[in-house]
């Protein structure tokens, strides 16, 4: 028999830390909460086996979520970890994906949204920790293929941050075409934020 998995939150808010703790467990993972990244430290020593996860606030007292994550790529570069925000950027995105994160999400956040994430995590985590240690490359994102070249190219514009004005007079085409390429973009990728449009950009 398989073991079951674990999810590791690290949250400042109580409240982020009980609904997702209720979440998560709802569906059989188990939960271990922490207050703080220094408390998280302090107490993990490995998930011994286990297909794990962490879900990982950006912006905390004392450590930061960021900071976390730059000191478990050297310890712990085994563990995926996907990051939680209410003040989500690109900027902050492309950082965190640099740094290693699994994947990125704002708050407020659906619930099935986030079990999905966290589901996806598990399934890629080793189900030992030295199992990740070897490089692992990906290959392109297969779903950019079904762009079509215009889409392409509102693609690229819109991860590097330029506004749906800005590309429809480089373009030269109307801010609602741009609106409908953008709008396609986001189907064909499943992306549900500019954010999730920069994670598949940085799979490339």
């Amino acid at each position: 028999m398989s073991a079951a998995p674990i999810a590791y939150v690290v949250d400042d808010e109580p409240d982020v830390r009980q609904s997702l703790a209720l979440l998560l467990r709802s569906v059989a993972i188990d939960v271990e909460a922490y207050a703080s990244a220094r408390d998280f430290l302090a107490s993990f020593g490995g998930a011994k086996g286990r297909p794990a996860v962490l879900l990982l606030d950006v912006r905390m007292s004392e450590m930061s979520g960021m900071t976390l994550l730059e000191c478990l790529r050297v310890e712990h570069p085994w563990l995926p970890v996907i990051m939680i925000t209410g003040h989500g950027d690109i900027d902050m995105a492309v950082k965190a994906m640099k740094l290693g994160a699994k994947d990125f999400v704002t708050k407020p956040f659906k619930g099935q949204d986030m079990l999905d994430r966290v589901q996806e995590a598990l399934r890629d985590s080793p189900s030992r920790e030295d199992a990740a240690v070897a490089p692992q490359t990906k290959g392109p994102d297969a779903r950019l293929d079904t762009l079509t070249a215009r889409e392409r190219e509102v693609f690229d514009r819109l991860v590097a941050g330029d506004a749906n004005k800005t590309i429809a007079y480089d373009l030269g085409i109307s801010i609602r075409t741009v609106e409908s390429h953008r709008a396609n973009i986001m189907g064909k990728l499943n992306a549900k934020s500019l954010v999730d449009l920069v994670l598949v950009s940085l799979e490339r």
